[in-house]
């Protein structure tokens, strides 16, 4: 992904709040009017519930929505430095003001993230097909205070990293994935959710040579999460946001795999997956004997008495 990938400062736009929809019985809300409750745009409220910052509750409506119970937006407001850290915590900037923040050169900075040493919190393809990695704020001002860091922020980069650079190693995509993948776990309530969850991280190909059974299959594309929207479907950045959410590395393509074909028979044991149910085959009707039948039945009995007179 190095080749069309690139970072620059972006800070997190604003997202229309739209139409508020009221409290269900129990008194939980929907994420737009929670964000609105919490004082967060719906892009920070987004990132909020990814980290695992706000809690969600299935809808009882259906449909694979989430909603925010009413005890969860008291504990939030509760919670100590309200809103301010809330909104801090979710801070998420892009390569300028990342390295802005850890007082380091822009090159340094995507060097440190190509490597994997800065993970991403998310990233969109903007309108020249490039993608753009964003990056929690609070997390770059912990790796620069690290006095362990201190090698990798001055002077020259280790030889072996390096190596690996000029070889054109880019960690950011698969370390998205991985941090993806816990949102998406956190967010399963059903064991055949979970393994769609590591389902959708792998090539359909790759999906079908791990779970043979079609109906295992079909019942797992039920539950698969819907990917993050980036353009419209089969356009440009559709298909560049894809190419991220698919695992390509062998040794991560085999640990999914073997996470999926543990996660699917664990399903399987708590819920088999539904078949369709054998229709039995109706037996023939009765029907009284007729003429013919009686001729048929006395030359057969004819012919196997002559057979056994000879055989004796």
């Amino acid at each position: 992904m190095s080749g069309n990938t690139i970072t620059h400062e972006n800070a997190a736009t604003a997202e229309p709040i739209g139409t508020t929809r009221g409290t269900t019985r129990d008194g939980s809300l929907a994420p737009n009017r929670a964000a609105r409750e919490l004082g967060l745009r719906r892009s920070e409220f987004d990132l909020a519930v990814h980290l695992g910052r706000i809690r969600t509750v299935p809808d009882d409506e259906g449909g694979g929505r989430r909603r925010i119970a009413r005890e969860e937006i008291e504990r939030i407001r509760e919670g100590e430095g309200f809103p301010e850290a809330l909104r801090a915590g979710v801070r998420a900037v892009g390569t300028t003001e990342g390295a802005a923040l850890m007082e380091v050169t822009r090159a340094r900075y995507t060097r440190l993230a190509r490597l994997g040493l800065l993970v991403p919190v998310k990233f969109y393809v903007n309108r020249y097909r490039a993608v753009v990695w964003l990056y929690l704020a609070d997390e770059l001002r912990q790796f620069a205070a690290d006095e362990r860091n201190a090698p990798l922020l001055k002077g020259r980069t280790p030889e072996g990293l390096r190596d690996q650079l000029a070889e054109g190693l880019d960690l950011r995509p698969r370390h998205w994935r991985g941090r993806h993948l816990g949102f998406l776990l956190r967010q399963a309530d059903d064991p055949w959710a979970r393994a769609a969850a590591v389902a959708s991280l792998l090539d359909p190909v790759e999906v079908a040579d791990v779970v043979r059974d079609p109906y295992e299959r079909s019942h797992l594309l039920r539950f698969r999460p819907a990917p993050p929207a980036h353009g419209s479907p089969g356009s440009p950045a559709a298909r560049l946001a894809e190419e991220i959410m698919t695992a390509a590395d062998p040794d991560e393509v085999d640990w999914l795999r073997t996470d999926l074909a543990d996660a699917v028979e664990a399903a399987r044991g708590q819920r088999p997956a539904p078949r369709p149910a054998l229709r039995p085959v109706p037996a023939p009707p009765d029907r009284k004997p007729t003429p013919h039948d009686a001729r048929e039945s006395g030359r057969f009995r004819g012919l196997l008495g002559r057979l056994l007179g000879r055989e004796s």
